[in-house]
């Protein structure tokens, strides 16, 4: 039985998880600005460095890892400049690669952000389109799944509208867990996909991505947001075992079968960037329900990881004597 959540971060050294979407590099420019340009009315940076860290499904994948989880990452990452420095910066961090080939001559996925005094001046992203991305299940990619899923305890889909999770591939995994229960799916959702994942094991919608899978539309300033009828709606429409909404400022709700059964503030002490956020409140969730934890317990555990990850800028995993710190 796990008694705090200090035994709990622990545990999960002897937790397998993995991750399943759409890999990124994040690029950071990091300058300054003294003056505006001749050619046109735009501020000329300086550089002072560049910076490489993983994005996307690779950050959620280098969050389990900073929390010593035996994690292993699938998605599509090309043989290009970038996808040799991504596949650098994952293997380095302990996180086994799976595949064994390209899935199609796409580019990987890269945002490069510009950073001047701490503000995002601007950010430039590579990629192509979506189609480009996509899984093709039937195709021999379930040989290397069903070997990947006979050795984890969970599979995160991380997914980031890009284009490498698709309908297929959601059933396929959703089909194991009738003969292998005690697999958990969960699933950081993107409701402009239109995908159903009903049945997985946890969800984890920020506040206004459970606003649109539960049907309901921006709210009005001031208007109160409308957890409770929110929670009851997802569970209608996805039934899963557990649901998890971020709630930025307001914190984080723990619903179980339509209801909303726990309601944590905030941990964050100060917010520099959210970016990231998500990812590590996923991988923290995620690692603790498999080694064992109840959903109140995880979701303190991410809580306070979400925490650590805000009061930073760009986007980072969670460092794991940071996190220590926090819990004691």
């Amino acid at each position: 039985m796990i008694t705090s959540l200090t035994s709990l971060l622990e545990s999960l050294t002897k937790t397998r998880v993995l991750v399943i979407g759409d890999l990124m590099l994040d690029h950071y420019i990091w300058g300054d600005v003294y003056r505006i340009s001749p050619e046109a009315p735009v501020p000329v940076v300086h550089v002072t460095r560049d910076t490489f860290t993983a994005g996307g499904a690779a950050n959620v994948a280098l969050n389990l890892a900073s929390i010593g989880v035996h994690t292993s990452v699938f998605g599509h990452n090309s043989q290009d400049e970038t996808g040799l420095r991504l596949a650098r910066l994952l293997t380095d961090n302990g996180v086994e690669i799976l595949q064994s080939h390209q899935f199609s001559d796409a580019p990987t996925i890269t945002k490069t952000r510009v950073i001047v005094r701490n503000q995002q001046l601007c950010r430039i992203d590579r990629e192509v389109a979506s189609q480009s991305y996509g899984i093709i299940i039937n195709s021999g990619i379930e040989t290397i799944l069903d070997e990947a899923l006979a050795n984890v305890d969970a599979v995160i889909l991380s997914d980031y509208a890009k284009g490498f999770v698709t309908q297929p591939l959601v059933d396929y995994l959703l089909n194991v867990t009738k003969y292998r229960s005690e697999l958990l799916i969960a699933v950081d959702p993107k409701p402009s996909r239109h995908l159903s994942f009903r049945g997985a094991g946890l969800l984890t919608p920020n506040r206004s991505e459970a606003l649109e899978l539960a049907g309901l539309p921006e709210l009005r300033i001031n208007e109160p947001y409308p957890l409770e009828d929110v929670c009851r709606r997802i569970y209608e429409n996805f039934r899963p075992r557990l649901l998890v909404i971020t709630l930025g400022a307001e914190g984080m709700a723990i619903c179980q079968e339509g209801k909303v059964v726990e309601h944590l503030p905030t941990e964050a002490r100060e917010v520099f960037d959210v970016s990231g956020a998500g990812d590590t409140v996923i991988a923290t969730l995620t690692a603790a329900i498999a080694s064992g934890a109840t959903p109140a317990q995880a979701a303190r555990l991410a809580n306070a990881a979400a925490g650590c990850v805000v009061a930073h800028m760009g986007t980072a995993p969670v460092a794991i004597e940071e996190l220590k710190s926090r819990l004691m």
